[in-house]
């Protein structure tokens, strides 16, 4: 059983958390730490774009922005980083409704339904359709390290325990382990302090033991 992510993975953590603080300063310096620990120019957008729909646009395009003035000024120094691939073309025999249905399911362990959809089916079309069809279907980043960027990015937005909670069990779907959750709260304690890091932990415990 894994205990602990990688350098890479690690990496992820700091870039989620403070897109979705808003936490410019800090992001930058966790973008240079990314690249340096592995993550490719690609993969970091792909984190920042998928963070909009967790963190909202705003946020999002702020990320997107701070990271293209690393990237300026790293390259105005000489740094060549790895740009690394792109996302292969979404399937063309089936709508993003279709895939993203057959995704989220697949990531939960189960079809999702529930009142909220019922009374909001608007959402659940959206859900399916763009974040696990649209976005989830792309392959420039694993499913393992999206679900390390949205634990973070959650983790880092207050009044979202539920969110997490939900997040945590999917993560423990797709091949993070609850030893790498334990670890996860510890990144987040160095990188973002203890109070996010006890919230955090607090929701870990609650998932944990109605296990």
């Amino acid at each position: 059983m894994q205990t602990e992510f990688t350098d890479k993975e690690k990496a992820i953590i700091p870039i989620a958390a403070f897109t979705a603080s808003g936490n410019i300063d800090m992001l930058k310096m966790s973008f240079t730490k990314g690249l340096e620990d592995g993550l490719t120019v690609n993969e970091i957008k792909e984190i920042l774009v998928q963070l909009y729909a967790y963190a909202g646009f705003p946020r999002s395009l702020n990320g997107l922005a701070a990271f293209m003035e690393v990237m300026n000024e790293r390259e105005a120094n000489g740094i060549k980083d790895t740009v690394g691939k792109s996302s292969s073309p979404l399937p063309t025999d089936k709508t993003s409704l279709e895939f993203g249905t057959a995704n989220q399911t697949k990531l939960i362990g189960a079809p999702v339904s529930g009142a909220l959809f019922d009374f909001s089916p608007q959402v659940d079309e959206y859900l399916k359709a763009h974040l696990f069809g649209d976005i989830f279907e792309r392959d420039v980043l694993t499913w393992k390290e999206r679900e390390i960027a949205t634990i973070a990015a959650l983790a880092n937005i207050s009044g979202v325990n539920s969110q997490l909670a939900s997040h945590y069990n999917i993560s423990m779907n797709n091949d993070i382990t609850p030893a790498q959750l334990q670890a996860f709260v510890k990144v987040l304690e160095q990188e973002c302090g203890a109070v996010i890091a006890d919230n955090a932990q607090a929701v870990l415990d609650q998932v944990l033991s109605a296990k």
